[in-house]
């Protein structure tokens, strides 16, 4: 029980419990659509046993890692994989990458088949981050770690996925630290690499170990590295910026405003200042109103386990959730509503375009200006891409 007592002991399962929410959350999604179509009395086993299953796959798979791992020169291909790993989780997905077959099941085994395979296919990137940090940080109790780590987060993310999704989909800045975790991760697990042993500097112990300086100095290296790599790619994916936005617009000249909404509290925030705004018009009664909510899309594996027609389900049971609350506060305002999937900046800058409106109006995060632009945010991300002024509300 000594293990409970270290440090490095509860780093490592904070560091396992972060990656498995962050790269399990569209597995937890699968676990949730696979299992929507049983019977509400077979629906909490479907989930368990699937869990289950997956569970004991993933210990099976995370022990192997372990082992290779000890081979001279994987820890290198390892760390190379974790930080490309690292900075997809930055990039904004494109679509929904086509949809699968394989719909929501109503037999309980059934459903429990998709939820193990699925799980067993999509989870090569936790098992490699796990093993990373279980390995560095685990020291002689490595696998009860590992199970340990699993045993906690897994349950948050079967039980609290919608509420693990919307958090990563309001707060950005949850992604990218994880992302570069996994670059932290990555750097720490490089320099121990058997075939670079009698390289680093060690501590002269019969079975040498790396020095803390240059373990922790690989590892914010490995951090930076995703960030900015992140950062770039995500830059070059979304293409050239449209022209910059004029400082404000005047009252007078709005006709048409576009409303942002993901039933947040800034959105809320923004929903009353449109009212206002369209108050403080002459004729507020004739500006035509459109309200959207775009739906960041889920990854391609969730698609090959998942009909199209239950994904498509899942995306407007959330956007309805975000309309039916700006429906609320809009009261008897007529307004006309959009639903999509994509990145949200680019994505609302394009429609505000093809509807040709004169000011999109949103709601803040609550992120600075300097740590917006640093870490991104879907305001930060729509200022750059639209060619309209942004009021952005807090």
């Amino acid at each position: 029980m000594e293990m409970f007592s270290t440090p490095e002991f509860w780093i490592a399962v904070g560091q396992i419990i972060m990656i498995d929410i962050l790269l399990g959350g569209d597995n937890a999604v699968v676990i949730a659509l696979a299992c929507r179509s049983l019977p509400p009395a077979q629906r909490t086993k479907g989930i368990i046993w699937g869990t289950a299953g997956a569970i004991v796959l993933r210990v099976i798979l995370i022990f192997f890692a372990l082992t290779l791992l000890q081979i001279p020169y994987l820890k290198l291909v390892g760390a190379l994989l974790l930080v490309w790993i690292g900075v997809k989780l930055l990039l904004p997905e494109h679509g929904d990458g086509g949809h699968g077959e394989i719909a929501a099941s109503d037999k309980l085994w059934g459903a429990v088949k998709t939820v193990i395979v699925a799980d067993l296919v999509m989870s090569v990137d936790n098992v490699i981050a796990i093993a990373g940090a279980a390995e560095s940080a685990g020291g002689d109790h490595t696998m009860p770690l590992v199970i340990f780590g699993l045993l906690v987060s897994i349950p948050i993310i079967v039980w609290g996925s919608q509420i693990v999704l919307k958090l990563m989909d309001r707060f950005p800045i949850v992604i990218t630290i994880g992302g570069m975790l996994l670059g932290w991760i990555a750097g720490t697990m490089a320099v121990t690499d058997p075939a670079l042993a009698g390289w680093m500097p060690n501590d002269g112990a019969p079975k040498p170990e790396v020095l803390d300086v240059v373990r922790y100095g690989a590892g914010a290296a490995g951090a930076v590295l995703v960030l900015l790599l992140g950062k770039w790619f995500a830059r070059r994916r979304a293409g050239p910026a449209a022209p910059p936005a004029a400082a404000s617009a005047g009252l007078g000249g709005l006709q048409r405003v576009l409303l942002a909404v993901d039933g947040s509290a800034g959105a809320e925030a923004a929903t009353r200042r449109v009212l206002e705004l369209r108050a403080a018009l002459r004729d507020g009664d004739r500006l035509e109103l459109h309200v959207a909510n775009v739906q960041r899309p889920l990854s391609g594996d969730v698609s090959r386990f998942i009909s199209g027609k239950t994904i498509d389900e899942y995306y407007r049971e959330r956007s309805d959730e975000a309309l039916g609350a700006a429906r609320r506060t809009l009261g008897t305002v007529t307004a006309k509503e959009h639903r999509q999937v994509g990145e949200p900046g680019p994505a609302l800058a394009e429609l505000a375009r093809s509807l040709g409106c004169n000011l999109i109006v949103m709601g803040a995060r609550g992120l600075g200006t300097h740590t917006a632009a640093l870490l991104g945010s879907v305001t930060q991300s729509t200022i750059e891409h639209a060619d309209v002024p942004v009021l952005v509300v807090k």
